[in-house]
């Protein structure tokens, strides 16, 4: 028995026993919109009790990548009037990142091709999370003056070493082979054999580890090996202005070129992904991490780094923020508390029922 219904970018139906979700806005991406999120939070919904549903697996449509984000540019059009439209964005989308954290059912998710923000947080609190040689996968926030949130305070700090540090200040992209290595996936197939091993996981959800054994590919040498020992001393450190001594003492080209990387981004970025991890890190529960982001949201996107990163990067893209404040010291801690801080009781993020 097959049954389908599509909510625009979304296409959820269910095939034989697997709920099969689809993002499919091919031209942005696969970039998330408030729609979207409830689209996925309407199908998961609706499959959590029924018993004909026994996983969900989530694709996407065409070959240029899983997804690109979330909707940054209405994000930023929302935050230049009264910000109310991104603000019922993040909460919906945090609903969907927590419903899908809690899910009782496995959920397997294709993550082939680009996965970045919006996308990692799909993708992260699934079962399965199977990449190929085309998988590249950032959090790249740090680079428009927003913060690595879907869940980047929970996952992040949560990886290897100090690996997620790493990706969420300097924004860095990588493949496949390294997202196995630091557990971003769980399982490494090659990209022509992508649609075979949906067929097969539709025709016996039951056997999905089987088969992803079956299906399973050499990924290869993951680049980061060669870096792992210098990205855990330098990223360990207490400060961001820790850091950037800890890879100028370094002094290799790798750790210089990332120490030049985490000059270009956001000053106030980059202080506040690194409190968002360290304090995610020491948390238990991945609502109370999603309701620190989404105080997070609500003040960043009203700050002038993410108007000016969007602009720099997605609106006249000549590159060239100019970040306020310019530098680490002009962050404040006063600054930073003010931006974690509970909002009033009524506008607080809360997971569904």
């Amino acid at each position: 028995m097959t049954s389908t219904s599509s909510e625009g970018d979304i296409f959820a139906r269910i095939e034989g026993a697997v709920g099969r979700i689809t993002l499919n806005r091919p031209k942005a991406l696969h970039a998330l919109t408030t729609a979207m999120c409830e689209a996925i939070i309407a199908a998961l919904l609706a499959w959590r009790d029924d018993p004909q549903v026994t996983l969900v697996l989530i694709d996407h449509a065409g070959d240029r990548g899983f997804c690109a984000g979330g909707d940054i540019r209405m994000l930023a059009e929302s935050s230049a009037k009264d910000g109310v439209e991104a603000r019922a964005f993040f909460f919906i989308e945090y609903r969907m990142n927590a419903l899908l954290m809690a899910y009782p059912k496995p959920v397997c998710v294709i993550i082939d091709g680009i996965v970045m923000g919006g996308g990692v947080g799909v993708a992260l609190p699934c079962r399965y999370r199977v990449a190929t040689e085309r998988t590249t996968f950032a959090m790249p926030e740090t680079g428009v003056g927003l913060f690595p949130d879907v869940g980047g305070g929970w996952h992040l700090p949560r990886l290897p070493g100090e690996a997620g540090m790493w990706l969420a200040l300097t924004g860095a992209r990588i493949k496949g082979a390294d997202c196995l290595v630091l557990g971003v996936a769980t399982d490494y197939v090659q990209g022509a054999d992508v649609e075979a091993l949906k067929a097969a996981i539709v025709a016996d959800p039951a056997a999905i580890e089987t088969l992803l054994t079956e299906y399973e590919a050499n990924a290869g040498s993951p680049p980061i090996a060669a870096h792992q020992d210098a990205i855990d001393q330098a990223f360990k450190a207490p400060t961001v202005e820790a850091i950037l001594q800890a890879l100028r003492e370094d002094g290799s080209p790798w750790a210089i070129a990332q120490h030049d990387i985490l000059l270009a981004k956001s000053p106030q970025t980059l202080k506040v992904a690194f409190r968002q991890l360290r304090t995610g890190k020491a948390l238990t529960s991945f609502d109370d991490n999603m309701a620190m982001e989404y105080r997070i949201g609500v003040r960043v996107v009203a700050r002038p780094d993410f108007i000016e990163g969007v602009r720099a990067v997605i609106v006249d893209k000549d590159n060239a923020p100019r970040w306020d404040p310019p530098l680490l010291e002009g962050v404040s801690e006063a600054l930073l508390d003010k931006i974690f801080a509970p909002l009033p009781m009524n506008e607080e993020w809360t997971p569904l029922a």
